[in-house]
């Protein structure tokens, strides 16, 4: 296994470019199956294990891939298969996403129950409500989802969802665009990452109203087409980045990106201290010489993300005061916590809240990631930790992160990865 070696102490300062979002490059690639003609261009695609991972599961169903310098082809033209199998669908949660496109081209789906991050259950109760909205007769046997449109092809129908979910309203959207009539999607989620599926679908020849809000209007078509697309940047990547120049007091520019979206996250650094400026397609941040102990609760978009919620209870340990990090979307998102305080923190959990003391001095030791962002936590806390701090499992943080020790490392971090024998 890898594992990152932090020599924390170092101020961080320069400019990097933000990746691309993994986070809206899956449903993206899964939408490739609805077409059946055609080659893909998708550019500013990630490398990631994750992207990695959902294009081996394309290919099992019959997809030609390509994948070279963060430009991916697609080509779903040779699909014939039904089946995402438990070996692949195990690895990651979002190969969910493959059950709207395969339902809406062929009729049918069979998809086995997902796996993915260890906190908090994440149903797919949404996903197949919505399924069952547009026409389709679920079952689930043997850890099998088995969905079937009972007229050969999806109706038109109207989705409410009772909780805002980017899974399902992604999965419902890629359902909808190639079924017969009108859809409506009430209470849908409104995350850019939702936003760049409309308009890659919309690009495809898809009709769709309402992009960016929470109610979406999709008029069936018969058919669409492959197209060239370039990716959104990655705004929990660039709310990482800018953690990190936070917690040891340094500066950092990061180009590529839409300050728009990422507007929740700047204004609690600015709140916390932080000096933030921007232009179109760039943040600068300059961070004080005392942070100030700042709040966050994580809700849907435009809301303080919950992907952000680990990175910020690290930044708050440095920060003068109390804070509170509650989280309204996934109440269990606490397994960084005990890391941190064996780190040298002072945090206390009340149901699904974490409350921060600062600041606390840290100091290096070996901690183990849990889940994706936790190990993007822990990251943060050991570059600001004196002596050397250990991350292990970090296979958790290629998951999402793109280079992160390269662009660290740009930045002026000790940091370096390395192999290690994992004894259970």
């Amino acid at each position: 296994m890898d594992k990152l070696v932090i020599r924390g102490g170092n101020r961080l300062s320069g400019r990097v470019t933000a990746s691309g979002s993994k986070n809206s490059s899956l449903p993206v690639i899964a939408a490739t199956l609805l077409v059946g003609e055609g080659r893909f261009t998708l550019h500013r695609i990630p490398d990631l294990q994750d992207i990695r991972t959902f294009t081996g599961l394309l290919d099992h169903l019959g997809t030609e891939t390509s994948f070279s310098d963060n430009t991916l082809t697609v080509s779903a033209e040779n699909v014939e298969s039904i089946l995402a199998p438990y070996e692949l669908v195990k690895k990651m949660r979002a190969s969910i996403y493959v059950l709207g496109p395969l339902l809406a081209r062929f009729g049918e789906a069979r998809v086995s129950l997902p796996g993915g991050c260890a906190f908090g259950p994440r149903p797919i109760d949404l996903h197949l409500m919505a399924m069952e909205k547009l026409g389709a007769e679920i079952s689930i046997e043997t850890g099998f989802i088995r969905a079937k449109a009972k007229k050969g092809k999806l109706q038109g129908g109207c989705i409410d969802f009772p909780i805002s979910s980017v899974g399902a309203t992604g999965n419902a959207l890629m359902a909808a665009v190639l079924a017969e009539g009108t859809t409506t999607l009430v209470n849908a989620a409104a995350e850019p990452e939702i936003e760049t599926l409309c308009r890659f679908l919309s690009a495809m020849g898809a009709h769709i109203e309402g992009t960016g809000t929470t109610e979406l209007r999709i008029e069936g078509v018969d058919r669409l087409r492959a197209v060239e697309f370039t990716n959104v940047f990655d705004r929990i990547e660039a709310g990482t980045l800018l953690a990190a120049a936070a917690i040891t007091k340094g500066s950092i520019t990061l180009d590529g990106v839409e300050p728009l979206q990422l507007r929740s996250v700047l204004k609690k650094f600015s709140l916390a201290g932080c000096d933030v400026t921007h232009s179109d397609q760039s943040v600068t941040l300059e961070s004080p010489e005392t942070l100030r102990a700042t709040s966050v609760t994580a809700k849907p978009y435009p809301s303080f993300p919950t992907d952000m919620q680990a990175q910020w209870t690290a930044l708050m340990t440095q920060a003068e005061g109390v804070s509170r990090i509650t989280d309204k979307v996934y109440h269990e998102r606490f397994n960084h916590i005990p890391e941190l305080n064996r780190l040298g923190a002072h945090i206390d959990i009340l149901k699904n809240q974490a409350v921060v003391h600062g600041p606390r001095k840290l100091s290096g030791t070996k901690v183990m990631s849990t889940d994706l962002r936790a190990s993007a936590c822990l990251v943060l806390a050991g570059l600001v930790a004196d002596g050397v701090t250990e991350v292990l499992r970090v296979y958790h943080l290629d998951r999402g992160y793109e280079k992160i020790e390269e662009k660290l490392s740009g930045l002026g971090a000790e940091i370096s990865r390395e192999k290690y024998q994992e004894f259970i």
